[in-house]
């Protein structure tokens, strides 16, 4: 096996997916890891007994080219489809349908916490949280959310300008299933606590059953950063049903925190890259705070791995 033709995807949201995709299809051998229990980053979807909520990201929106060429084929092989108008499209069956469609075929190691990644000779190897050593490889991507890059970097002695000036906000996500609600597909009221309604039930390829996914402004996002989940329940279901003008009846009612959940400072490029060590990131928080963002940064630096000399050989 020729290393130098190998490269380690560190996070399987949709910068990883779109590198590792172009990357495979240009002969290299990728690697994808991924702390989570399965793939999609903030394009999450959890599931409560009957109930799925898409609780991190909502929509995709095209802009350029290559993102537009990948979301019509999306669309015509069934893994997307248009929701709530305004050029919006969601994954289908849910959020995560894009990323899972784009590692199809690739090797994934999910539960899988990086803590270090080290540089023997020419090589690299990727320390994981249990003290497990993968590798051999020759390049590695590394596609966390900026915070999280940047501490894997400095943790292993390794620096890639720019990386600590990328800032995100923080994001509480209420599910919810209801007995009954009259609700747009969408709402964005951007007024605290409520900065977001989006009815999950309305988008297309979904189970029956009304849901609605409720986002917090970024301001109450970090002001009850730290509050027990209950407190956040309890504060966001009165609001929504202020906001709603209703009285809820949840049948499910959870929140997730999402530390780094929408990007508020960006690099202004595409991606980073040291041809010297092989060594590279890409992330919406490159770019700015949309999914085709971070799709196009991650199909930036696999464009510049492959333009390497060394994967090229």
């Amino acid at each position: 096996m020729d290393v130098q033709r190998s490269v380690a995807i560190l996070g399987a949201g949709m910068a990883g997916a779109a590198a590792a995709r172009r990357l495979a299809e240009a002969g290299l051998r990728v690697q994808v890891f991924d702390k989570g229990r399965g793939v999609g980053g903030r394009m999450a979807t959890r599931r409560s007994g009957a109930a799925q909520f898409d609780h991190g990201a909502q929509f995709m929106r095209a802009h350029g080219h290559a993102f537009a060429i990948r979301l019509e084929d999306w669309v015509r092989r069934g893994v997307a489809a248009p929701w709530a108008g305004s050029g919006r499209h969601v994954g289908q069956p849910s959020m995560t349908a894009p990323v899972r469609d784009l590692l199809a075929g690739l090797a994934v190691m999910s539960t899988t916490t990086i803590t270090r990644i080290l540089r023997r000779e020419s090589e690299w190897h990727i320390e994981d949280a249990t003290g497990a050593v993968h590798g051999p490889f020759g390049a590695v991507a590394i596609t966390f959310p900026a915070p999280q890059a940047l501490t894997l970097l400095e943790t292993s002695g390794f620096a890639l300008p720019g990386v600590a000036l990328a800032r995100y906000a923080p994001c509480w996500s209420l599910m919810l299933a209801v007995e009954a609600a009259t609700a747009e597909p969408l709402m964005e009221p951007r007024e605290d606590p409520i900065g977001l309604i989006a009815c999950d039930s309305s988008k297309p390829g979904r189970p029956d059953g009304i849901r609605l996914t409720i986002h917090a402004t970024p301001d109450w996002s970090r002001q009850h950063l730290e509050d027990p989940r209950e407190t956040v329940v309890s504060a966001l279901v009165q609001a929504t049903a202020e906001r709603l003008g209703t009285t809820l009846r949840p049948t499910v009612a959870e929140a997730h925190r999402w530390r780094y959940a929408q990007v508020e400072v960006a690099l202004g490029v595409p991606s980073l890259y040291d041809p010297a060590l092989r060594l590279g990131a890409a992330g919406d928080w490159c770019i700015g705070a949309r999914i085709e963002a971070a799709h196009d940064s991650g199909l930036h630096l696999a464009e510049a791995i492959l333009a390497d000399r060394g994967a090229a050989a």
